[in-house]
C-alpha cells in the first residue's frame, strides 16, 4: 500500500508513468530528482501519510524501495 501511494507522489513531481517505478529505482540515478524535486516528494509523504520526516535523513534514502521502507516505519 505505502509503495503504491509513493509511487503516485513520485510519479506526479517527476511527470512520469508510476509504472516505471520499481522499489529499486533510485531517485537521483534513474529518475534524475534534485534537491527540489525531493523536498517535494518529501512534502508530498508527509502529507500523505500523515506523517513528519526528517528532512536530513531523506539524503540518505537512495531507492524507492528504501523510501517505502521507511514511510512503514514511520507509519507504524
Amino acid at each position: 500500500m505505502e509503495f503504491e501511494k509513493l509511487c503516485a507522489i513520485i510519479a506526479e513531481v517527476m511527470g512520469i508513468d508510476a509504472g516505471e517505478i520499481t522499489e529499486d529505482t533510485a531517485f537521483v540515478e534513474d529518475l534524475g530528482a534534485d534537491s527540489l524535486d525531493m523536498f517535494q516528494i518529501v512534502l508530498g509523504v508527509e502529507e500523505k501519510f500523515d506523517i513528519v520526516s526528517d528532512i536530513g535523513s531523506a539524503d540518505q534514502i537512495i531507492s524507492v524501495g528504501a523510501a517505502a521502507e521507511a514511510i512503514k516505519r514511520a507509519v507504524g
